[in-house]
């Protein structure tokens, strides 16, 4: 590549950072939170332990259960998002569609704990679908594509120097031996 190409690689560099600095800031912010969700509380309540033995518990009742807490607004199954059995910890996590989870023991049906879950939203925000629908696919998509083309200019741009250096030293070495 010549000078122009050097030149040309620099004025990409610089844009794609300027165009993709606000995406790729969220989805570094985000990863780190996400990659501490296991050692925080605040963002992922911890998994309890139930009783254990084999799960016995029914849908019914674990809707019952998650009933019984006030924060969750449950009333019926529309206000649940997912079930998350962990039959090795003895429970079923409920998510409510309001992001409140309530872990319900397998064996007795009783609430072992409750708490805010804040990573799906972390999430969410992390891949860009919390902001529109196509942000996603438009925004963050694209984001990833030119943050790999900086890398690679970033690359072109750190060797080009070394490479100098070194066809500057196979001419000087070359033209001593004439």
């Amino acid at each position: 590549m010549s000078f122009t190409g050097a030149r040309l690689s620099r004025r990409l560099h610089r844009i794609g950072a300027l165009v993709t600095v606000l995406p790729v800031l969220v989805v570094v912010v985000t990863g780190i939170v996400l990659q501490l969700k296991k050692q925080s509380a605040w963002v992922q309540p911890p998994t309890a332990r139930g009783v254990g033995g084999d799960p016995s518990v029914s849908f019914e009742r674990i809707l019952e259960a998650a009933r019984s807490v006030p924060e969750a607004e449950i009333a019926s199954w529309d206000d649940v998002d997912r079930l998350d059995v962990r039959p090795d910890k003895g429970v079923v996590k409920v998510r409510a569609t309001n992001r409140w989870e309530v872990q319900v023991d397998t064996t007795t049906g009783a609430v072992v704990q409750s708490a805010y879950r804040r990573s799906d939203l972390i999430e969410q925000i992390h891949d860009g679908s919390w902001f529109f629908e196509g942000a996603k696919l438009w925004i963050f998509l694209p984001s990833g594509v030119i943050l790999l083309g900086l890398w690679a200019s970033g690359v072109y741009l750190w060797l080009l120097p070394h490479l100098a250096r070194r066809r500057k030293r196979v001419k000087q070495a070359h033209g001593a031996d004439a």
